[in-house]
């Protein structure tokens, strides 16, 4: 029952005038302010610390109901600047809010003041002004007038008999019914008898919860994940379940317990965490990708841990019609030649599903043979990745793949490779912009209106005439300039002279000091033969490794960062400058290096026993490393760590030890390489944060992976997890002889 402001209306003469109940000043101002504490308190139906609406309770404007253990409210919320409200759950104490689930994510209302979330009838119920249902749980129950919905810990909304204890499972519950996100303890079920499956499904936008096009579900003739485009075009899956893992995605059992179930009735997937404090979620993302992200309380904010597919340009169509994904940009999407983005208001909001629109005008229809001022012109698109369902067109020359197009009124594009013709009617879709250096990138020839085609020559032709002008201007006098530097140079110029632009690359602070030798391309090109595959050691997610011999006779091993390695300019530079100022027996030593265009390459001792993984994880090889040999290995290892945490003018955390990342020299000497994720901790400092986890997982420490705690304890976690497989010969990922034991640091506590 509400107490309504006209029953609190106490007149001024009862408060201060009444003599007759003998009410001094100081009892009146107590009397009110209970009163007034009684008002508010009743005429909002909830205050924080509740956790349940009940039949005669309801929710409207900002009140909320929140967990036991205030870990998740529930209430009404506004996504970002819309307009619109919703019903949903976050969590309490995380700035700004996440949200977790989304009840009425396709039907919002205009004014939260005036909706309400109730009980009525058995159900949980979102109601309008005008008493008009928006959403409700839709389920019948036995016992209505009982019936609580109550706000779980764990995020669980669940709608159960209020007379039963709060173990016995409800009749309904957020967790059955997941929107975007996915927390510990829910589950994505197949129902065998129903034929139905549950899905997760991204927001359409950054402020709009309706379903997007993105969707993750199991799929239970393969035992894996898939995600879809449009609930259709599958673009990632898991790979296949084998008991204990997914086989593409193992490196998840190092994060949670994964449990994958499949019984007569259904097939799901829940996971639980090792430590159930911990604050995880995972998210099916606008961005077409699955990400998983934990809370670091120390940061203050989300640190993702994993993502699915890694580029975002494997997720297809992600940059929606006419649109190309280019990975190395700085904004992944962009239109085509003669195309505009279809909705500005839409790509601000990462919503790039509506693609791109022609700028000007329609195409023409007919052959060309008539108004041939008006024919439709071709541009060319070079170094692309070809879009799917085309169709393929016998011809015997590229004029003709041409013709074949124009005289189709629905053809957009065509390209001819290797006397192939291959058109498209429609839509471009999938469409990807691809580096320079990589071989499968293909031409496309997309049609646009004769008009289009001259407004953007027009456009390019302005600036021509402009750059044609300044730049004659310019070359004049650049080359005044070099005369000039040359002639004062020449006597004193040296072979570092040369190399002294692709050095400033490095940075101004270092370049007196980085005491490595910049190595020419073409000195490269010639040692590794072309990088031809005879001379390959070895490939990680960095890019590849070659054996080079240079004219001397000098071994060396060239790393060739590919463009899409994680290891990106900040690493590539901080590896150069960084190993040049350490020495040590048990560190590899770097002998040169090279900036080319986009190519990034790192010249190190060769190593003709490769790294230690090659050798324990191997069945027949793990037998020339004797217990003496093993113990010497990891003693040599510590002296390194040891090195870089104490001993070197420089206090280095490495943050990627591994056995991948020790290299052996002909004696069987370890030693560590790969410092493109090495911090510098300054002065005595031992403890930082960071706020982006990166590394190896199965490596990791907690304290890193979960809240990016950075210390020296990082490298000596991971130095023992190397000491385990070492000794193991087992790898720290996998499962080992039951399903309770998900890695090796479990099973060897076992």
């Amino acid at each position: 029952m509400r107490i309504h402001r006209s029953s609190l209306s106490l007149s001024r003469p009862f408060l201060y005038k009444s003599s007759a109940a003998m009410i001094t000043k100081n009892t009146s101002y107590s009397m009110f302010s209970v009163l007034f504490i009684l008002y508010f308190s009743t005429n909002f139906s909830f205050s924080y610390g509740v956790d349940s609406i009940t039949a005669n309770k309801s929710l409207s404007g900002n009140q909320t109901i929140v967990s036991s253990g205030n870990t998740f409210v529930l209430g009404f919320f506004k996504p970002g600047k819309s307009s619109r409200y919703y019903v949903g759950i976050w969590y309490k104490n995380i700035s700004p809010r996440t949200i977790v689930w989304v009840a009425n994510r396709e039907t919002p209302i205009s004014d939260m003041n005036f909706a309400e979330l109730k009980i009525l009838d058995g159900n949980l119920v979102l109601m309008d002004k005008f008493q008009v249902t928006i959403w409700s749980t839709d389920v019948n129950s036995t016992t209505p007038n009982s019936v609580v919905a109550t706000l779980g810990d764990d995020g669980n909304l669940v709608l159960r008999d209020g007379s039963e204890p709060r173990t016995i499972k409800g009749f309904w519950q957020s967790f059955d019914n997941p929107t975007d996100t996915l927390l510990p303890g829910g589950k994505l079920v197949y129902d065998k008898h129903k034929n139905t499956k549950q899905l997760l499904i991204s927001w359409k936008n950054s402020e709009d919860p309706a379903p997007g096009l993105f969707s993750i579900e199991v799929d239970p003739n393969g035992r894996q994940f898939i995600m879809r485009r449009n609930r259709t075009e599958q673009y990632w899956t898991s790979g296949a379940w084998n008991g204990r893992i997914f086989s593409s995605v193992a490196e998840l059992n190092y994060v949670f317990n994964i449990s994958y179930v499949d019984n007569v009735n259904e097939t799901y997937f829940t996971y639980s965490l090792y430590d159930p404090s911990s604050l995880f979620k995972s998210v099916m993302d606008v961005s077409g990708q699955l990400m998983q992200s934990s809370w670091s309380e120390n940061a203050k904010e989300w640190n993702l841990l994993w993502s699915q597919p890694r580029q975002q340009c494997e997720v297809y169509a992600y940059c929606g019609p006419f649109g190309t994904c280019n990975q190395n940009s700085l904004s992944s999407c962009n239109c085509l030649q003669g195309f505009k983005q279809k909705s500005e208001t839409d790509w601000n909001l990462k919503d790039y599903s509506g693609g791109c629109i022609r700028e000007i005008d329609s195409l023409q229809c007919g052959d060309g043979s008539t108004f041939m001022d008006r024919e439709d012109k071709f541009l060319i698109n070079s170094q692309v990745s070809l879009p799917e369902n085309s169709q393929s067109v016998t011809v015997r020359s590229a004029g003709e793949c041409e013709s074949v197009c124009l005289s189709n009124c629905s053809c957009t594009a065509y390209s001819y490779v290797g006397n192939a013709c291959s058109v498209w009617n429609g839509e471009l879709l999938n469409l990807q912009q691809l580096s320079e250096n990589n071989g499968s990138g293909r031409t496309i020839n997309v049609r646009l209106s004769a008009s289009a085609s001259q407004f953007s020559r027009t456009k390019k032709g302005k600036w021509v005439i402009i750059g044609a002008v300044v730049g004659s201007v310019a070359v004049v006098i650049v080359l005044l300039a070099i005369v000039v530097i040359v002639i004062c140079r020449r006597r004193i110029r040296t072979p570092n002279a040369v190399e002294g632009s692709l050095i400033a690359n490095i940075g101004e602070d270092n370049k007196s000091n980085i005491g490595v030798p910049f190595c020419t391309w073409e000195s490269i090109l010639v040692a590794t033969e072309n990088f031809s595959d005879a001379n390959k050691l070895g490939q990680g997610g960095f890019g590849l490794v070659y054996k080079g011999i240079f004219p001397e006779g000098q071994e060396i091993a060239v790393k060739r960062l590919s463009s899409c390695s994680v290891q990106g300019i900040n690493e590539f530079q901080n590896e150069v400058v960084l190993i040049a100022k350490l020495q040590h027996r048990n560190l590899v030593r770097l002998v040169g290096y090279c900036i080319k265009e986009n190519e990034k390459i790192l010249l190190y001792e060769y190593m003709p026993n490769k790294s230690l993984d090659a050798f324990i994880f191997d069945q027949n090889l793990c037998k020339l490393l004797n217990w003496k040999k093993r113990f010497e290995i990891i003693s040599g290892i510590a002296r390194g760590v040891l090195y870089l945490h104490q001993d070197s003018r420089l206090r280095i955390i490495h943050r990627d030890l591994k056995t991948s990342n020790i290299l052996l020299d002909e004696e069987m000497n370890p030693k560590i390489s790969d410092f493109g994720l090495a911090r510098i901790v300054e002065g005595k400092g031992t403890i930082a944060s960071t706020n982006r986890v990166i590394g190896t997982y199965g490596y990791m420490s907690p304290e890193y992976a979960l809240d990016g705690l950075l210390s020296m304890k990082l490298d000596v976690f991971s130095f023992g997890v190397v000491v385990l497989e070492i000794i193991s010969g087992k790898k720290n990922t996998g499962s080992y002889q039951s399903t309770e034991d998900l890695n090796l640091l479990s099973y060897v506590s076992g």
